[in-house]
């Protein structure tokens, strides 16, 4: 069984800026500060009903862990202490900014059964970070991923945004390759939602701010999909998840709610096309059946048979079928214009 969080959402009270993308309050879709008794509530329930509590970790989400009231911190840890290990939970995850890392936070972290961190870099241009009011540097992100990563006990995961004020396909690009190299265990990519009550939002409603076509996003998260991949990287999550109030608090960005299901088609789609491209030009192909991995037909078909259609608008009539055993795709059957197979 994988990986998975029992989450306890702490608003944004740890903080220190209020960054132009982010209204915390719709993100987290609660006010409500949790205490002691609200995180051994959570866990006590969560205890009784995952599966797997192994591959389990409490993960405090939401604003930025370490940047919360000491005091106020160490009451969340210590109350989540007894419920990990020896059967129990794996440990604690905790999201946090890049410029509230330190050896005296690590040490803190270390002793508390934290065994993931993840920085919310958002961006590795300082140009980029610096528009969207982050308050902290791209050497801030670098020097607290290689802190964490010097005490040998935490899983390291940076957190990226596609398509934020004054970025482009060249600042994204620059940004994963720096991410990259701070070799991480995960990533989370975040489509940037332009939400009412920011900074963002203003910026979109004045016209200064015109974000990205949605298609050149997914096009770069497809890509990012298949790099993470050759790299080992996990990425464990791409597109915020669903939510009636992110949805209406929505002014524009790139929110769907199958967001990963459309770059998984792109990239299928690429892969069938390069398939086909040994054959010829794809344009004298009249039909196709090709045979894909039984648990990838839904990806190869695409999201709403959007793989399908594609071709069909290039003249190829394809049939997708599945087979066992082998990742490969194989070509079943094809037929060329003029009727030679």
């Amino acid at each position: 069984m994988g990986h998975s969080n029992i989450s306890v959402f702490v608003p944004h009270i740890g903080c220190p800026h209020m960054c132009a993308f982010c209204n915390q309050r719709t993100i987290t879709g609660t006010e409500k500060i949790p205490h002691a008794d609200d995180v051994k509530r959570i866990c006590t329930q969560a205890m009784n009903e995952v599966k797997d509590v192994s591959q389990t970790e409490i993960a405090f989400f939401g604003g930025s862990f370490t940047a919360v009231p000491r005091e106020y911190m160490l009451e969340l840890l210590g109350a989540a202490q007894e419920f990990i290990g020896n059967d129990k939970f794996k440990g604690i995850r905790i999201s946090t900014r890049p410029d509230y890392i330190s050896t005296e936070i690590l040490d803190i972290l270390r002793d508390n059964h934290v065994t993931a961190i993840e920085l919310g870099a958002q961006s590795m241009s300082g140009v980029v970070l610096e528009a969207n009011e982050r308050g902290h540097t791209v050497q801030d992100v670098e020097n607290a991923a290689k802190l964490i990563k010097s005490y040998g006990c935490f899983d390291l995961g940076l957190q990226m945004m596609i398509g934020l004020y004054k970025s482009n396909r060249e600042t994204e690009l620059e940004t994963w390759s720096k991410i990259a190299a701070l070799s991480p265990k995960t990533v989370r990519i975040y489509p940037v939602v332009i939400l009412n009550g920011t900074r963002l939002g203003e910026l979109y409603k004045s016209g200064e701010y015109k974000p990205m076509d949605f298609d050149e996003v997914v096009k770069i998260c497809s890509y990012l999909l298949t790099e993470a991949d050759k790299l080992g990287i996990d990425v464990i999550k791409l597109g915020l998840h669903a939510s009636e109030v992110v949805e209406e608090q929505m002014l524009g960005g790139f929110y769907h709610p199958a967001f990963r299901e459309l770059c998984e088609g792109r990239n299928y789609r690429r892969l069938i096309a390069e398939e086909l491209g040994k054959h010829g030009n794809i344009s004298d192909i009249a039909s196709v059946v090709i045979s894909v991995p039984k648990r990838q037909i839904s990806k190869a078909i695409g999201q709403k048979k959007a793989n399908i259609e594609y071709f069909k608008d290039l003249g190829v009539n394809i049939k997708i079928v599945g087979h066992e055993g082998s990742d490969k795709i194989k070509i079943n059957e094809i037929i060329m214009r003029g009727g030679e197979k």
